[in-house]
């Protein structure tokens, strides 16, 4: 999919407003990315596809439309704060909290909330080392290994929550080494923005 591709998809979905957060976010991104490496740069060139596209997809996926919604390792912010523009006018009951230990990219992740109009929640300390946070999503990308994100999701979901986690060609396998310590509801769906990568929708986690 080419860049042009996923800004036109992206746009024939969302609010004109959404979109214009959504460009607020994009500039500000690779303005910062010459100082913190917020995104690989391998990427940048593919900014909407890889990225922006990629995180849309969490959003559509998610059942609720109102409690609290915690990224995770969000580093540049995706995919929370492309869910976030999204939920501002498609679930303004919901709102969001997310959790970066480097206080570089926290800041980030201030900043540009705020030049989005958006309004979310930052802690910047090990997810681990979090109070508890009873979420009703937990979203994560890119972060860890599937069993240790179950780990976050038992810590972090309220009691019928959903985890969200993106994953790449080794999802089988993580899933299959995950079942050795967890029990859960799982769903595989195929993303949208690459051949190999799915996305699980995971309740009722539990260990074995």
């Amino acid at each position: 999919m080419t860049e042009g591709e996923a800004r036109d998809r992206l746009q024939a979905t969302v609010s004109r407003e959404t979109f214009s957060r959504l460009e607020t976010y994009a500039s500000a991104l690779v303005k910062w990315q010459k100082t913190i490496n917020l995104v690989s740069p391998s990427t940048l060139p593919d900014l909407w596809a890889r990225h922006f596209l990629d995180s849309a997809q969490v959003f559509e996926l998610s059942d609720e439309k109102r409690g609290l919604w915690l990224d995770i390792g969000s580093g540049g912010g995706f995919p929370g704060l492309v869910c976030a523009a999204m939920a501002k006018e498609k679930a303004p009951d919901m709102h969001f909290t997310f959790i970066e230990s480097d206080l570089r990219k926290g800041s980030f992740l201030r900043t540009v909330a705020a030049e989005m109009g958006l309004k979310i929640a930052v802690l910047t300390r090990r997810i681990e080392d979090a109070p508890r946070q009873n979420a009703a999503i937990l979203s994560a990308r890119a972060l860890a290994p599937l069993t240790r994100l179950l780990g976050f999701a038992e810590q972090h979901l309220a009691t019928g929550g959903t985890a969200i986690f993106l994953k790449g060609a080794t999802h089988a396998k993580e899933v299959e080494q995950a079942l050795e310590h967890w029990r859960m509801k799982i769903d595989l769906v195929s993303s949208q923005t690459a051949d190999e990568a799915v996305i699980l929708k995971i309740g009722d986690v539990r260990r074995a």
